[in-house]
């Protein structure tokens, strides 16, 4: 088997940056947005920071949510600022209302309590070596007091009926090949630890879960629709790396067909959404 590069997670993105998968990304943030947005309160933050903006899926929902903030979004990929870019001027109410910068969320070039005064990040620290370094740049450039809210995976929650061992074996090689190349399919059930480590309080941390059975029928059948496209966004990574193979790839497909069909179906899945304080 090909063992990924230990590459920065930054320069070399599990999904890839095709088209396909941007619009994915803008997908996802639809799909997700009353999960993870259900008890944000930036009521007090004018400035935000969001770190990992990516293709700006998460920075329009911000920017609708609360109209009284204005947003900066910071991305490494020079492509995901640019469609950033694209897609928030296509957006009226965020005209005049966000900047975005390509910056390295591990060094950033903020000056130390600069005027953001609240940060957001969504599914970022799952790609990045050095999570707590992310945080601890995070509380350098936010004002004391300053609300954080982190969401993140915490992937070994997965779980189909009917039993469907490929997809399982998939799922398992999916996210060794994220932790090969530097990330962290886990690091939802770390928030805690890492955000204490670096110094910030008043820590909370909620999990948050997806399980869907025969008592919502319609809403497990877009899931199992979603969670086949994400499983499929990272195939051309993991036959590139070798980590499976295209019988495998096939029988994801048919297995995830299976639970899609079957009267009985059942998806479950947990992610961790953590809130602090810089002070």
């Amino acid at each position: 088997m090909t063992t990924a590069s230990k590459e920065s997670s930054e320069e070399k993105y599990l999904h890839g940056y095709s088209p396909e998968e941007q619009q994915r990304l803008y997908k996802q943030a639809r799909f997700m947005e009353n999960k993870i947005y259900s008890d944000i309160d930036y009521s007090t933050v004018t400035k935000l920071l969001e770190v990992g903006c990516g293709v700006g899926a998460q920075s329009e929902i911000l920017l609708r949510r609360f109209p009284h903030l204005h947003l900066t979004g910071i991305d490494y990929s020079e492509r995901q600022i640019t469609q950033a870019g694209k897609f928030l001027a296509t957006i009226p109410y965020a005209t005049d209302r966000y900047e975005l910068k390509q910056e390295n969320a591990m060094d950033m070039s903020f000056t130390s309590q600069a005027d953001f005064d609240g940060a957001f990040l969504c599914w970022v620290l799952e790609h990045i070596p050095e999570p707590a370094r992310v945080l601890s740049e995070v509380r350098r450039v936010l004002k004391p007091g300053s609300p954080v809210v982190i969401t993140e995976v915490l992937n070994s929650s997965f779980f189909v009926e009917p039993y469907s061992p490929s997809v399982l074996q998939y799922w398992m090689r999916f996210n060794d090949l994220q932790y090969d190349m530097g990330g962290d399919p886990f690091v939802g059930a770390k928030l805690g630890n890492l955000l204490q480590s670096v110094g910030y309080k008043r820590i909370t941390t909620e999990t948050k879960t997806y399980h869907l059975d025969n008592r919502n029928p319609a809403k497990r059948a877009e899931m199992i629709a979603y969670w086949t496209e994400l499983l499929l966004s990272g195939l051309p990574q993991l036959l590139e790396a070798g980590y499976v193979d295209a019988e495998v790839a096939d029988k994801v497909k048919e297995e995830m067909q299976v639970v899609a069909k079957s009267p009985n179906a059942v998806f479950f899945y947990t992610f961790v959404q953590a809130k602090a304080f810089t002070s």
